[in-house]
């Protein structure tokens, strides 16, 4: 194989003070020139010239990255470092100093980063990157992991972003801002719209919808994966959207009135930190053109928390579940050719290696497993 560097992606590498270091993403070829078609950033290349050929001339991502700082003398004990909750904050912390570090190097790398918080969980953090054409945002999404990699190694810290790492703590989540654009405008919004937003958004988030089922191997990839998909800590478990419903599959945020235009765009909660980003947003894309190619209309938005309704009431709504778990994502990735297709000849080798995850974690006995049945 041949590695040929997008020379778009060069910067020099800030934490390595000692030694001037480069670093460059590249592609992958074959010996014969040719792309090499399992390649995940050429799968995703692939679909956003899909969306060319539409007429749309940019997808976006914007992703909000979650992940747990854990003590490394604790382990193999996972143990936070800290017990704080939501938006809490302390001037001076390991944490902070990680963070800091991390935030400078995003600017040294030309990334632009939103905001960092903590989260809900002890010792849990969120570092939100800004929205970029979707094979940059993939980019940016490995270096700021590159990054916090980087700064908490050799120190007492040890970051994961393991999709559900503690039992009884909210899970890892990696939510998927997305948008289409044209000429420079957002072609999602619309200001007599539903919740602003256009017919083509509508249709994006209808196929979404319909293909949720079979993303869920992609953007929920590991085993793990679905034990952060749960009732009761802001995961998505049913298949529906809503604007302010931190319980629906699809969140439309609000924006600012002085972004309004600009900010548009779909929230897509299922995702984690196991995927690969180029995968994910090649799938979520085809996922979303498809549904402009059928003209479908979303169900009804549902505002309420779907949490707690009843298994009557879902039922009248039609709302259905994502799986519970890989074998069953992997089902209905193998049953939905939409979505298959982003994988082109690799299509086989994908579903290969997650029937062969499932198997492993089916044959391990578990810790879980000797406590309570030994």
């Amino acid at each position: 194989m041949l590695l040929r560097p997008d020379l778009n992606t060069f910067a020099i590498v800030p934490w390595n003070t000692e030694r001037k270091t480069a670093r460059l993403i590249c592609n992958v070829f074959m010996m014969s020139g040719e792309p090499l078609q399992a390649d995940p950033r050429y799968i995703l290349q692939q679909v956003l010239r899909r969306a060319k050929e539409k007429g749309f001339d940019d997808y976006c991502v914007g992703a909000e990255l979650e992940f747990y700082l854990l003590e490394r003398s604790a382990l193999p004990k996972l143990q936070p470092h800290d017990h704080k909750g939501y938006f809490d904050y302390t001037p001076q912390s390991r944490a902070i100093n990680v963070i800091e570090k991390t935030m400078e190097a995003l600017m040294a790398f030309g990334i632009q980063s939103e905001m960092y918080h903590h989260e809900v969980g002890r010792g849990q953090h969120e570092i939100d990157v800004r929205y970029a054409n979707a094979l940059v945002a993939a980019d940016n999404l490995l270096t700021t992991k590159l990054a916090l990699k980087a700064y908490t190694s050799g120190t007492e810290l040890k970051a994961t972003w393991m999709p559900k790492p503690l039992t009884g703590f909210a899970g890892n989540g990696l939510h998927v801002h997305q948008s289409l654009w044209k000429n420079g405008g957002n072609v999602f919004y619309a200001a007599q719209g539903e919740h602003g937003l256009s017919k083509i958004a509508m249709h994006f988030l209808a196929g979404q919808l319909a293909h949720a089922k079979a993303l869920s191997a992609i953007v929920s990839p590991t085993v793990n994966s679905y034990k952060r998909l749960v009732s009761g800590f802001e995961a998505p478990v049913y298949i529906c959207w809503g604007q302010t419903n931190r319980s629906s599959l699809i969140r439309i945020p609000h924006s600012s009135k002085e972004r309004v235009a600009q900010g548009a765009r779909l929230e897509y909660r299922a995702p984690d930190p196991s995927c690969n980003p180029y995968l994910a947003f090649a799938a979520l894309l085809a996922a979303g053109l498809d549904g402009i190619k059928q003209g479908d209309a979303p169900p009804k938005a549902v505002e309420e928390d779907v949490y707690h309704m009843s298994q009557e009431s879902l039922a009248k709504q039609n709302i259905a579940t994502l799986p519970g778990d890989l074998r069953g994502a992997i089902e209905a990735l193998e049953s939905d050719e939409v979505i298959l297709s982003i994988f082109g000849v690799a299509r086989d080798r994908y579903l290969e290696a997650k029937k062969l995850e499932w198997r492993q974690f089916m044959y391990e006995v578990t810790p879980w497993e000797v406590d309570r049945y030994l």
